[in-house]
């Protein structure tokens, strides 16, 4: 790969990623390149509001620019849409950033690197919606392969040392949740019922059953979005989990998955969060691709059934078989093979 020769110490670097959770955990490890690469260099972040939270007192983060995404959609808010983007096209310009790097690739992202003036502004040479034609070098980063690595040719392009790749996450935060009568010195599993996507779902019901078998405890973890379908895991239950989900920041959310025994998921942005962290993860694929988005790192197992319909990448489906044909006892032995102790209870 053609490697860029940047002759001095640039001052400013900018980072284009405004959303969404996954796809930002996905980025840390470029972060943590860069930071290594240029040590010197002060690195800004634009990202969307609600997930600021994710990098908020980061120490390898200068600076971080929230944006209001959701709302630039809304025709009714056209007005204030066009104000607030003259004044944030100002802002950026008036940085001076040597290297500007959109890692989301899309026409707003790639509009955003053109309004700084950045000399070098670097993106994927397939990124969607024309937004290529605002870089000023284009990068290879490929169909199938995981988007870490995918962002990490970025990183080696500008001369980064990808060989060792960490997931630079805040400082551990201290959660409130032994308010609600939890206690995190027991030994806990964690799962992650809702996703984005309706087809990427496996049923809330499985997941009951599945925490109902369980020698350790489950926390049930989502946002605001996800309420309902965690409180029908935990009335299934049996008294088993019991559900956290809109009760925690981001932040809390990170330390929940930093101290978990191991992690259930739908393919999601937690998910993302506890594979970073380490944390073992059996993850429930169906219309996604694991090779793309699956958990990173070593340690993860991921269930999913073979149909020649999937990956189909459909947010709505009929038919989500490739979901609904994964059984409670395939999860609950497929952790019991990839743990010690503590699952599932004897007698199932």
């Amino acid at each position: 790969m053609e490697i860029l020769i940047y002759k001095k110490v640039p001052q400013k670097i900018l980072i284009i990623k405004p959303s969404s959770l996954g796809d930002i955990v996905h980025s840390l490890p470029f972060l943590n390149a860069i930071r290594d690469r240029f040590p010197k260099s002060e690195i800004h972040w634009v990202v969307a509001r609600g997930l600021e939270g994710l990098l908020e007192g980061h120490p390898m983060i200068s600076k971080l620019w929230i944006i209001n995404k959701d709302n630039w959609k809304k025709i009714k808010n056209i007005k204030g849409t066009v104000s607030e983007l003259k004044d944030l096209f100002k802002s950026l310009k008036k940085e001076k950033f040597d290297i500007v790097v959109d890692l989301q690739g899309l026409l707003r992202s790639g509009v955003l690197a053109a309004a700084t003036g950045a000399s070098v502004r670097i993106g994927f040479s397939e990124a969607r919606e024309g937004s290529r034609i605002f870089y000023t070098h284009r990068v290879k980063g490929g169909k199938d392969i995981h988007a870490v690595d995918r962002y990490l040719k970025i990183a080696k392009f500008l001369g980064s040392d990808v060989a060792d790749i960490k997931f630079p996450f805040p400082l551990s935060f201290s959660s409130q949740l032994s308010a609600l009568g939890f206690q995190f010195q027991d030994e806990y599993a964690v799962f992650v019922p809702g996703a984005r996507w309706r087809t990427k779902r496996w049923p809330s019901e499985r997941f009951g059953e599945l925490a109902s078998i369980l020698s350790v405890k489950t926390l049930v973890v989502g946002g605001k979005s996800d309420i309902d379908i965690s409180n029908r895991v935990a009335a299934g239950s049996k008294g088993n989990a019991m559900s956290v989900a809109g009760m925690t920041s981001i932040k809390e959310l990170i330390d929940i998955m930093r101290k978990a025994k191991f992690v259930v998921s739908n393919d999601s942005g937690p998910m993302h969060i506890a594979a970073a962290l380490g944390v073992p993860v059996f993850a429930i694929f169906g219309p996604t691709n694991p090779l793309r988005t699956g958990p990173y790192g070593k340690g993860h197992v991921v269930i999913r059934k073979g149909f020649e319909c999937s990956p189909c990448y459909k947010k709505g489906c009929k038919d989500v078989r490739c979901m609904d044909a994964v059984s409670v006892k395939e999860v609950a032995e497929t952790i019991c093979q990839g743990t010690l102790k503590g699952l599932p209870k004897k007698g199932y």
